[in-house]
Parts: C-alpha cells; structure tokens; sequence
C-alpha cells in the first residue's frame, strides 16, 4: 500500500472572483521528487502558499502524512517559496541559529547543514553580500532545519546560472536519497525538472490537468516507429525473430508500431522487404517530455518560432 505525505482534495483559492487554484487533487507519495510544472501564473505558488497554511482555501481539504492539517503535521514540512526570506545583516551561522529557534534545530544541526551546503567557510560574511546561489542554498538550509520530512520548494533554481543550477540539483538528489526526505518542486524550466523527479503534476490556468510518475512518461515518450505496412503480424514475428534491440510491438489493420532506436529504421525495412512484406510508410512518432508538458498544459505553436499557451 503507497504511503502519501501530501494529498489535497477539491483544493480551491480564489482573490476576489477569480479562482487561482481551482479544485486541486495532487498525491503526492514518501520519497518522491514531485515536480509542479506549469506556466507563469498557472497558480503553483498559491497552491504551495495553501498547502503550508500561509493562505486561506475556499473550499476543499489537506491532508498531511495521513492527517488533515494541523500544527503537528506542519512541523514535519520545511519550505522556500518565492525567494529566501533571510536577514541580510547576519552571517550564515546567524541566520540559521535565528531559524532554529522555531525549527527546534541545536547547533551540530546547524553546522552539519553549513557544511553541507558548502556555507560553514564564509566566516563572518553578511548574507546580503551573498551571491544569488549563496542565498538560495542558505535558504534551503534554512528549510531543513528540525529535520523535516517533507520539503516544498518554489522555483529553486529560478535565475541561477548553469552551475548554480547543478549544484541545487545535486543537493536535492543527495537530500532525497541520504536524508529520505520527499520534495515538493515547482517549477516551469522542464529540462531541469526532467533531471531529478520521480513524479510529476501538472497545472494550468489553476487546475491539475494530469498527475504521472516518471516510469508512465518514459513509456508514453520511447521512441516508436511506425510502419505501414500489408502483412503486421508476419512483420511483428520477423522483427521479433530477428531484431534484439525492440520493445513493445503493437499490430493493427495495415500496420505496426514499435518502441526502438530509431537509428534501426533502414534494419528493420530491409528485413521485412526481403521477407515479402510490403512497406508503404515509415515514419518517427516519438514525443519529447517538454512537447508532451506543453501539451497537457494547454497549446503550443512552434511554428512561427513563437510559444503561446491557450
């Protein structure tokens, strides 16, 4: 039976008339990396902000580790959202000891996470002489303080520059693995999503368009050829006999789809040709993570080089 630490049922947020979030069902279960992927403005901020009690929902319920919401479930969440909220005339070691005074974190806590975020070298630098990355992982440092089970991170690695953003990735691979702690992310840089999570949800214009976990998009997204063709179940049996390097194998009327290596297309159509099967078509229909994303999410017109979102 899957465990889940975060579970929202008909989660709704509105400002004035218009709804933010808008009967919201995210399952999130122990141990993943969950992304929260939509567009600026889709509503993953007030959805996160309503999760950790920071607003007030319209309608619907939480339920944390198993429980509705209350002060004891909270205190097994740590979170950054938006940007690090961190008193710019203190040190590192300052802030987190300001911190730990609510998280209950001692000072072994304190420095171990110092050193783990490469911050306990910074002497008596003030934060607000930080780089942006500095900020970003005392921020995370600071969310981990009283050993939270679950971490909800607002775009964590929005600005950064590419090694900014590879060392919060490896952070957060390393906090999930070592730590067992499970991530809430969000985020609308799909690439780097793509890296680390185990589970995805997707949202747009305030509404969950689909939850999918990292093993249902790889086989979704396989590469797949597709060859039209007059004999499927006699090409299927010859690929089959003949060709190792294939997945699954779906037959049809006048055709046949198969998850492989586009690079074997030229193998596979001499093989059916010189076995007396016709091909009349052979085409490529894998789909990327980032097309399938922009595609649950709403449109996306590539054509004139411009993105819009429906």
């Amino acid at each position: 039976m899957e465990e889940y630490v975060l579970r929202t049922h008909n989660l709704s947020k509105s400002f004035g008339a218009k709804f933010a979030v808008s009967d919201l069902n995210i399952s999130i279960r122990k141990g993943d990396i969950y992304g929260f992927i939509g567009p600026n403005g889709s509503g993953k901020t007030t959805a996160m902000k309503t999760v950790l009690g920071l607003l007030t929902p319209n309608s619907g319920t939480i339920e944390l580790f198993g429980e509705e919401t209350n002060s004891r479930s909270l205190k097994k969440v740590g979170s950054l959202i938006e940007s690090p909220g961190l008193y710019g005339d203190c040190t590192a070691y300052e802030n987190m000891k300001r911190f730990s005074i609510i998280s209950g974190g001692d000072d072994e806590e304190i420095n171990s996470l110092l050193n783990f975020f490469g911050l306990a070298d910074v002497g008596k630098k003030k934060v607000k002489a930080f780089s942006l990355g500095m900020k970003q992982r005392l921020g995370i440092a600071v969310a981990l303080l009283g050993k939270p089970e679950l971490l909800i991170l607002d775009e964590p690695v929005n600005a950064l520059d590419p090694m900014g953003i590879k060392t919060i990735r490896d952070m957060i691979l390393q906090i999930n693995k070592d730590m067992g702690v499970t991530f809430f992310i969000s985020s609308h840089l799909l690439g780097e999503l793509e890296k680390i999570c185990t589970a995805y949800g997707i949202i747009s214009k305030g509404r969950l368009t689909e939850e999918i976990t990292v093993e249902e998009l790889k086989s979704i997204c396989t590469n797949r050829l597709y060859i039209g063709c007059d004999k499927p179940e006699q090409a299927a049996k010859l690929i089959r006999e003949n060709l190792n390097a294939v997945g699954n194998i779906t037959t049809g009327t006048d055709y046949i789809e198969i998850a492989v290596d586009p690079s074997l297309s030229s193998e596979i159509t001499r093989t059916l040709v010189l076995s007396g099967v016709n091909v009349s078509e052979l085409k490529n229909i894998g789909i990327s993570y980032e097309d399938y994303f922009l595609k649950k999410m709403g449109t996306y017109d590539v054509g004139n080089g411009i993105g819009q979102y429906a």
